[in-house]
């Protein structure tokens, strides 16, 4: 379980500050500038500080996606933020170290747990990110290259220096990354091999939470789905996403009309609750692998076996979810 910041304790208020940008900022989203800087505020009341204009650089408003050059100054508006939270347990960044696998001296791949997010904020003090920066000082430096969902297993690709992060930044968003996800979803997929093209929305539900819609007006997004293998119930499936929006494969695949198992916000609730009968206590979605050229061309190409509950689910599970469906259709 992650670490929970009290929701008054460990505050304090700050008042506006200026703050100039430097090398080590520079190409930074301004989003996450502030994430940094604002410590424990959550996230949509970052954005919601930007929509409104509170935040400032160089005098003038800026949109979310802005990305800082050296020599700006931002304006940080009066917050109240948290404070230093009490370190992590030190097997819990011993363990995250466990599931490194890979590194060099401009990147570090690790196989992420489900259940771990991969930063800390909005209620949670230690993600992967911090978990490592506390386990290893040589990793302070240390920067997301791309997200998982907190309930989502599998491939995380991290950066060690600046220079590395901009660079695997510029080809994400050039699409010259290739990600294969595996998904469980309910029932028997007929449809072989799709590109499902649908734009997506994202929302906001009472209290801030997100939630994504298939909309005309929003964002193009791509994800290429095929079968894998049918167990009649469930269909497991090979997910590559050509673009990299919120909750896309989960939004994209329930659209179809096969939702992930164990997904509660897109998913089906009756599947997932006779899915948790037989284990399954969270999202079947594993980032099985990625692949991209480094600096030099060299293809790199990383792989995180299936998580440990999903390949039980998928030995027993599925078999105990079959007999219960095949035992129903007898009685009617």
């Amino acid at each position: 379980m992650q670490e929970k910041l009290p929701s008054e304790a460990n505050t304090r208020r700050t008042g506006v500050r200026k703050v100039k940008v430097g090398d080590d900022r520079a190409g930074q989203r301004i989003d996450n500038f502030l994430r940094t800087e604002l410590p424990g505020v959550p996230k949509g009341r970052v954005y919601r500080l930007l929509r409104r204009g509170e935040v400032r650089v160089n005098g003038g408003r800026v949109r979310a996606e802005y990305k800082l050059r050296v020599g700006d100054e931002v304006r940080i508006p009066p917050a109240r933020i948290g404070t230093a939270p009490p370190p992590p347990a030190a097997k819990m960044s011993a363990d995250m170290l466990d599931r490194v696998l890979y590194e060099d001296k401009r990147l570090l791949v690790i196989d992420k747990p489900a259940g771990v997010a991969v930063h800390g904020g909005s209620g949670i003090s230690h993600g992967v990110i911090e978990l490592l920066r506390h386990a290893r000082a040589d990793l302070r430096d240390l920067g997301l290259v791309h997200r998982l969902d907190r309930e989502t297993s599998g491939c995380l690709v991290m950066a060690k220096r600046r220079s590395a992060l901009r660079d695997l930044h510029e080809r994400f968003r050039e699409g010259r990354v290739r990600k294969n996800y595996l998904a469980l979803v309910v029932g028997d997929w007929q449809y072989g091999a799709q590109l499902i093209d649908s734009p997506l929305l994202v929302t906001h539900r009472k209290g801030g939470e997100r939630h994504v819609i298939v909309s005309r007006k929003g964002k193009a997004a791509r994800t290429r789905v095929s079968l894998s293998r049918t167990y009649g119930v469930y269909s497991l499936l090979h997910c590559n996403p050509e673009t990299g929006r919120t909750h896309q494969i989960r939004v994209h695949l329930a659209h179809a009309g096969h939702a992930i198992l164990g997904d509660r916000r897109y998913g089906d609730e009756e599947a997932n609750a006779l899915a948790r009968e037989f284990g399954l206590e969270r999202l079947f979605l594993h980032a099985q692998s990625i692949a991209f050229e480094d600096d030099s061309g060299n293809d790199r190409h990383f792989t995180a076996p299936l998580a440990g509950d999903l390949e039980r689910f998928l030995e027993i599970g599925v078999v105990e979810a079959r007999r219960r469906k095949k035992n129903a259709t007898a009685r009617q």
